[in-house]
């Protein structure tokens, strides 16, 4: 079997930065990240063919329009339930990143959340693994694992995932900085 990249997308987590931190509202549907773009990004960037795994808490209403259009992308929906004190999403991840570290494959997680660095840790320097995020709002505890090995990505600036410029506040390198975005 050909070698692939997995790519474990954490929706909610994504989805929540954007609200949260960037919009400081609820993302509307054309402000949320192509997410076959993100595929064709990993497909490319290491040259292989990938498979996309969307986790979804889905303790309730079954969003069935949104699992169509992720299963009309090739992703492939992860749909979980669990007690409200359990982070599904988070330990169905976990999990994921477990199995994988027995497999001959490699990953890119799409998540800013900490609660991944162990296991991703364990496959730094094994594999090739990769991080899609946003750079101001990834968890500082990604910091070693970069410095491992560990690829980041930025979502919007390196995978191009977004239709719109979003309104982020980042440090920017002087050889980028272009004055006209700021006046």
């Amino acid at each position: 079997m050909e070698r692939r990249t997995y790519v474990l997308v954490d929706g909610e987590n994504i989805d929540a930065t954007l609200g949260q931190s960037i919009f400081g509202r609820r993302p509307h549907p054309h402000e949320r990240p192509r997410w076959d773009r993100v595929l064709a990004f990993a497909e490319s960037t290491w040259d292989q063919p990938a498979q996309g795994l969307f986790f979804i808490a889905a303790n309730g209403d079954v969003p069935m329009s949104f699992v169509q259009a992720l299963t009309a992308m090739a992703y492939r929906p992860v749909l979980l339930s669990g007690t409200p004190d359990q982070k599904v999403v988070d330990i169905a991840i976990q999990r994921t990143l477990e199995e994988l570290a027995r497999r001959d494959a490699d990953v890119m997680l799409a998540s800013n959340d900490g609660d991944f660095v162990p296991q991703l840790g364990a496959l730094v320097g094994t594999r090739k693994v990769g991080l899609l995020a946003f750079r101001e709002m990834r968890s500082s505890a990604f910091v070693p694992l970069i410095e491992r090995g560990l690829e980041f990505h930025d979502l919007e600036y390196d995978v191009h995932a977004f239709n719109e410029e979003l309104p982020r506040i980042r440090v920017v390198p002087i050889d980028e900085f272009d004055p006209a975005q700021f006046l």
